[in-house]
């Protein structure tokens, strides 16, 4: 019997997990779904646990290539919100997957916006509204203050689906 083409999608969302399968004709031919517990950052914050999502990923594509059934012509990503992985030097992460609703602190939201020009020419000239820890490059920003020392080790930062 001849194996069905079918292009992978995984899809990470901050409750579900899912793995989907296309045919050719973007009919769903299979969909699988998990939930993870999230871990704790080093603030006490809720964060994605980067292993385990790792683990699940490849736990999922891991079963359809053991399916007779299904030939994985193409994986694609989609994945929630401003969320960066940092990576080292050693091409490994360095750092907790931030929850993107993380609270931004207020004395460096001010510090920021009165060194580059207010909130309103910032926003007009990135085209990026005011939402704190949404922004992906205030993220950076906060630990490059915060955390000093992280910041150094951080070779890449790369959205979640990179």
């Amino acid at each position: 019997m001849p194996k069905e083409n079918v292009i992978a999608i995984i899809d990470v969302g901050k409750t579900n997990k899912k793995l989907f399968l296309f045919d050719q004709h973007y009919q769903m031919l299979y969909e699988q779904s998990a939930q993870l517990v999230e871990a704790v950052d080093g603030e006490g914050d809720t964060c994605e646990n980067l292993e385990n999502l790792r683990t699940l990923v490849f736990n999922f594509l891991r079963e359809v290539f053991l399916k007779k059934e299904f030939e994985i012509k193409a994986v694609n990503f989609s994945t929630y919100g401003a969320s960066f992985v940092y990576i080292g030097a050693h091409g490994l992460p360095v750092a907790p997957l931030y929850n993107y609703l993380k609270p931004y602190p207020e004395t460096l939201h001010q510090q920021f916006y009165q060194t580059y020009g207010g909130e309103e020419a910032v926003s007009l000239q990135t085209s990026s509204p005011v939402l704190g820890s949404l922004n992906s490059g205030l993220q950076l920003y906060r630990l490059k203050y915060e955390k000093p020392a992280l910041f150094q080790q951080i070779n890449y930062a790369l959205h979640l689906p990179q």
